[in-house]
């Protein structure tokens, strides 16, 4: 496994975060995996050098986070994991139980932090920005979790460039801690975060950590469409795929990505997760695994390094997308 920072600071995560969005019950979504079903994931990612682990609160209304701190204190030391978490999106029903007020907040992170079976998270993000809490309640509520020692580091996922900016520019003004990280829509299907966002993220030396790295399953030849809604459990009930990924061009870039691992010997995913690993601001894409060999396809992806022509037919058919990803 390769290493690097996480941004600008000082603690090391591997090049692949394993995503568990898929560990915690089937009754929440029947591609999801139970407990007994996810834990040799969290086996073979630490045997395989994987310390980086990103879940939310709302991932099985919970369960995931359970789940995961479970199998992260047996498999794992816990002084070497980087365990992430996220807050935003409802719980339960109420107007209180959602969003980045600073009530939701602390009760949220209080909550996350019993479920996983820790002390402190080590990247607590928000999963959304909230258009009608102010920005800097929301930083204000994250400096005192940070400040209480509950979370170590803070993250974003998905939204616009200037509000990425404004809050990081407020917590410049106000002496808060800074988002170090950014969880966003990216892959070979979808790269408008390329126009502003990533930019930002490099020159403020933001950790970016690609979610879908995928295109959910597009990238890796599981559905034989864009609007498959049959070839797998996840895409016959992913209800939120639906309208990520659309035209032509796209499926051609699905073609040259299936031609380019045939020329190599290789899965498809691992020529669009050694794409992302190539570019320079990408950290870690988090990756999701269902299956075993999915999980192994993706660690092969590490040490495999596309040539500039393979990197340039890979881009070559890409058209402007609208932007998807940010609700």
């Amino acid at each position: 496994m390769q290493y690097t920072t996480l941004g600008s600071t000082g603690i090391s995560v591997s090049r692949l975060c394993l995503g568990c969005m898929s560990y915690g019950t089937p009754t929440w979504r029947p591609w999801v995996l139970s407990e007994e079903d996810a834990r040799p994931f969290f086996r073979r990612a630490i045997e395989a050098g994987i310390n980086f682990f990103d879940t939310a609160d709302m991932y099985a209304l919970g369960m995931s986070e359970e789940v995961t701190g479970r199998a992260l204190r047996e498999y794992g030391h816990m002084d070497e994991i980087v365990l992430a978490s996220k807050v935003y999106w409802p719980m339960a029903p109420g107007p209180n139980r959602r969003g980045l007020s600073r009530k939701h907040i602390v009760q949220a992170c209080e909550a996350s932090l019993t479920r996983l079976g820790v002390d402190a998270i080590d990247l607590y993000q928000i999963h959304r920005f909230d258009a009608v809490t102010p920005i800097e309640e929301t930083l204000a509520a994250l400096d005192h979790l940070v400040q209480s020692g509950k979370v170590r580091y803070i993250g974003a996922s998905s939204g616009w460039a200037w509000q990425f900016a404004r809050a990081l520019g407020t917590s410049d003004l106000e002496g808060w801690p800074r988002f170090v990280s950014m969880q966003n829509h990216y892959n070979l299907l979808y790269r408008e975060e390329e126009r502003e966002m990533i930019p930002l993220c490099e020159f403020e030396k933001i950790a970016v950590l690609p979610w879908s790295p995928l295109a959910r399953g597009l990238l890796a030849g599981t559905r034989s469409a864009l609007d498959d809604r049959t070839s797998t459990t996840r895409a016959a009930h992913d209800a939120y795929a639906v309208g990520l990924y659309e035209g032509e061009k796209d499926w051609e870039i699905v073609d040259a990505t299936r031609a380019i691992a045939a020329e190599r010997g290789v899965p498809m995913a691992q020529i669009a997760l050694a794409w992302l690993l190539s570019k320079p601001a990408v950290t870690a894409p988090i990756i999701g695994a269902t299956k075993m060999y999915q999980l192994d396809e993706a660690l092969g992806a590490v040490d495999l390094t596309l040539s500039v022509d393979e990197i340039t037919r890979l881009e070559a058919s890409y058209r402007p997308h609208a932007v998807k990803g940010h609700e």
